[in-house]
């Protein structure tokens, strides 16, 4: 698929999934999985009152919150790609993803050391992404060597629901955290430590390594990895989600959004990811199904469409409940759509020795443009206020998916692997 070697091609005899589950997730997707769902209930119980800490507890203006918030996305662009060659490097994906779910375990306490140190929070948020961006090639790369090629979207989809249902978790625990002891953001700040660490524990006890099938393999080199980008399916795909990514708004300001324009309660903010969780935890899955089927470009170009559809209801007069329900739907659809679907529409134009590094190039290009969207739209909310912001945003998805229609090969997506 895109790509004239055959080495780039993911067989099930020995890197993949045996025959007799190529209907069905590989054990090790469904560990990789588990750890996720209980590190993403650590990170989404931060996630969900971090915004409210900041803006409302420590007074920052929203370009300040975009400022922090790009760091949220722009440190892990400076160590995706390291994260994901030394795990090709090294063929030790299993201990890097450790290493990077072990750093933001401990930023967890790392919060609470901060106090209101703005410059203290900052590097703590930095210290946490890095932990993120370490880990998250290598382990989408044990997803895609644990899969057989026909099965890729439906892993990805398994892996990500059993994710999301953390992040549906999360929040929930912050909520009831902060219902039983007002405004103790230390309370939460421990109870989300205490979690990760054992979703590291159980990274080392239940998930396996794929090291056996590469032995004979060439090591991988940054050359290598770099020179992906000759291969021109892949390097569409690349410039396509950066694209992309430059005009979506991060999940804080989505929710920052509604909360202003519902005037919900501060003490309901918690609340508000658990109806983007629960889209993406009940259409991951089935999207994952329908992009084997019908091509997984072709989903992924389509969830931004269900994006844009959320940036109309924000931008428009709807209001009240239905405002609220339908928006955290789409961006829940969106999601489902995009997250696992874009690494398994990458994975089988990668080599299995550059798995980690390839996917790695992609994600990094997409934390960059998001680190410039947020920054952005923090200054643009600032000086022209709510509206205005939202409105440049939208013509700015509306322009970027109309491009990326032309840059995606969706063309090619008949061809498999």
């Amino acid at each position: 698929m895109y790509i004239s070697s055959s080495r780039a091609v993911a067989h099930p005899a020995s890197g993949s999934a045996p025959a007799r589950s190529r209907a069905s997730v590989a054990p090790n997707v469904l560990a990789l999985g588990s750890v996720s769902l209980v590190t993403d209930i650590s990170s989404e119980m931060i996630t969900a009152v971090l915004p409210m800490y900041l803006i409302y507890t420590l007074g920052l203006n929203p370009l300040q919150f975009g400022a922090l918030n790009g760091m949220y996305f722009g440190v892990t662009a400076l160590v995706r790609l390291a994260g994901g060659h030394a795990a090709d490097r090294r063929r030790r994906r299993k201990l890097v993803a450790g290493v990077g779910y072990g750093l933001s375990a401990l930023c967890k306490l790392g919060l609470l050391a901060a106090g209101s140190s703005v410059p203290l929070l900052g590097a703590v948020i930095a210290a946490d992404r890095t932990g993120k961006g370490l880990r998250t090639a290598p382990r989408d790369a044990l997803i895609s060597l644990s899969s057989t090629p026909e099965t890729l979207g439906r892993s990805f989809g398994v892996h990500r629901a059993l994710d999301t249902t953390g992040a549906f978790l999360g929040p929930l625990a912050a909520f009831g955290l902060l219902l039983v002891a007002p405004d103790r953001y230390d309370t939460v700040f421990v109870a989300s430590f205490c979690v990760a660490a054992f979703a590291v524990l159980m990274l080392v006890l239940l998930v396996r390594d794929r090291r056996q099938a590469l032995d004979a393999a060439e090591p991988a080199s940054l050359r290598g990895a770099l020179g992906l980008l000759l291969l021109p399916g892949f390097r569409r795909v690349c410039l396509g989600a950066a694209l992309l990514g430059a005009v979506t708004l991060s999940d804080s300001f989505v929710y920052l959004l509604l909360q202003q324009r519902l005037a919900i309660a501060a003490g309901y903010f918690p609340l508000l990811p658990l109806g983007t969780a629960a889209g993406y935890l009940l259409l991951a899955v089935p999207l994952g199904r329908v992009a084997d089927r019908l091509g997984r470009l072709r989903v992924f170009l389509g969830g931004y469409g269900a994006l844009l559809g959320a940036y109309l209801l924000l931008f428009g007069p709807l209001g009240g409940v239905a405002l609220l329900a339908v928006t955290l739907v789409l961006h829940g659809l969106f999601y489902a759509a995009t997250d696992g679907v874009l690494m398994a529409a990458v994975g089988p134009m990668l080599p299995e020795q550059l798995r980690a590094s390839g996917m790695a190039l992609v994600q990094t290009g997409q934390a960059v443009a998001a680190l410039g969207s947020s920054v952005l739209f923090g200054a643009a909310w600032t000086r022209w206020g709510l509206h205005p912001a939202v409105a440049l945003a939208l013509a700015a998805l509306v322009a970027a998916v109309l491009a990326a229609l032309w840059i995606l090969p969706l063309r090619d997506e008949g061809r498999r692997p």
